[in-house]
């Protein structure tokens, strides 16, 4: 019987791009440490059927226990809380047959059946929040508060995230900024939180070889890109807006889109804007696709809606672009971005969204490329590599078991 056991609730599926990325590396880093992971993930079918094999690998190759169920989607708030349930009575079998020591929860869904844990069998609770998610819910234009149904769910998950921050035995936050404002709120001031932001895996993303970098960097051809999702909070009409000014100034750019969106979404808004079709490039790719799509790219951007849900947020891109020595275009006011612009030269940092703020950071373009790669690299490894987020959760997990 291992001593170190450790449950892992997630909400998100390790065959996700996110699980990818953001939650495994982690924990295949924690059990490297000599802890024993099981995880619970509810896993959207499509992406399972298309990579249970490869993370089926991975996990067994590190010794750590998935146990997959499958995410509902319909009808709304009834599938989640049949999702909710059978997490729930997974968690209570496994911890009977493990005897875990703490259970490790990723965002509010998976806080509340820890939290049900915890209040059962003591185990110790971490709420590794990810993010102010109610607010996000409703910022983001997906809950309504107008409807009583998403007024009530919205209020009853503001104040079971008060509930998780004062009885979690440690609270994991993706930015100073929100640590900051949660030990403003009464009651909360003196509540242990570790601040880990989204890391890197700084071998799998890395400066490339002058030889093998795309034909960009060799002709006239000027490429910005965008990588990821671009969902709700991503600001595609406005970097679509950028991009259009910047091909005044060079008429040879083109935009390439790293993501696994519809196309057709893109190439629609582009066509809106009187942008021609053949400057934009949209490429989807598997995790390990990514690094040679984006060493094409000069440069990099994202804008991402300002908000106070988004003072918790930590863009997982950023840490990829930056470790690849590629300089970063993005707007103010989103978690720690402002500091770490005004700390580290990363970029550009666009303060005002408009055709006057689009042509200031477009001047700046020269300077950012001067940036020696290995300086950008450098800022990576110090803010996000994947090995110091490890460190952090290993000192958090001793304190927990010692």
């Amino acid at each position: 019987m291992h001593t170190k056991n450790i449950l892992y609730l997630s909400y998100d599926g390790l065959t996700d791009p996110l699980g990818q990325s953001q939650i495994l590396p982690y924990l295949i880093g924690l059990s490297q440490k000599g802890y024993y992971v099981s995880i619970i993930s509810a896993e959207k079918r499509e992406n399972f059927d298309l990579r249970k094999e490869l993370i089926s690998k991975i996990v067994e190759e590190n010794t750590i226990s998935w146990h997959p169920l499958f995410y509902t989607k319909k009808p709304p708030v009834l599938s989640t809380l049949w999702d909710i349930y059978r997490m729930q009575q997974l968690a209570l079998q496994l911890h009977k047959r493990y005897h875990f020591k703490v259970v490790h929860c990723r965002s509010y869904i998976s806080a509340l059946i820890g939290l049900q844990l915890k209040r059962k069998t003591g185990v110790n609770f971490i709420f590794d929040m990810r993010g102010f998610w109610a607010d996000e819910r409703v910022e983001g234009g997906l809950w309504k508060l107008s409807n009583p149904v998403f007024k009530s769910i919205y209020t009853y998950f503001k104040n079971k995230e008060k509930q998780f921050l004062r009885e979690a035995d440690y609270t994991i936050s993706l930015t100073h900024q929100a640590k900051q404002i949660i030990h403003g709120w009464p009651g909360l001031s003196n509540i242990p939180i570790q601040v880990i932001p989204c890391c890197v895996d700084t071998e799998v993303f890395r400066i490339p070889p002058k030889n093998s970098q795309g034909s960009s960097h060799e002709t006239a051809t000027f490429t910005i890109s965008y990588l990821g999702s671009l969902g709700t909070w991503y600001m595609l009409e406005e970097m679509l807006q950028f991009f259009k000014r910047l091909l005044l100034h060079k008429p040879q750019a083109q935009f390439l889109f790293i993501t696994p969106d519809n196309p057709q979404f893109i190439l629609q808004s582009a066509a809106d804007l009187a942008i021609p079709a053949e400057k934009i490039i949209i490429r989807k790719a598997e995790r390990k696709e990514v690094p040679a799509l984006l060493a094409s790219s000069k440069i990099s951007i994202f804008f991402i809606k300002p908000s106070f849900s988004k003072q918790a947020s930590s863009p997982t891109k950023m840490g990829e672009i930056l470790s690849m020595g590629i300089p970063v275009i993005c707007n103010a006011g989103v978690g720690d971005t402002d500091y770490l612009f005004e700390t580290y030269k990363t970029g550009i940092l666009v303060k005002e969204l408009n055709p006057a703020g689009y042509d200031l950071a477009i001047s700046e373009i020269e300077d950012a490329l001067n940036i020696p790669p290995e300086q950008l690299r450098a800022t990576a490894t110090t803010y996000f590599d994947l090995q110091k987020g490890v460190y952090l959760y290993k000192q958090v997990y001793d304190q927990l078991f010692y």
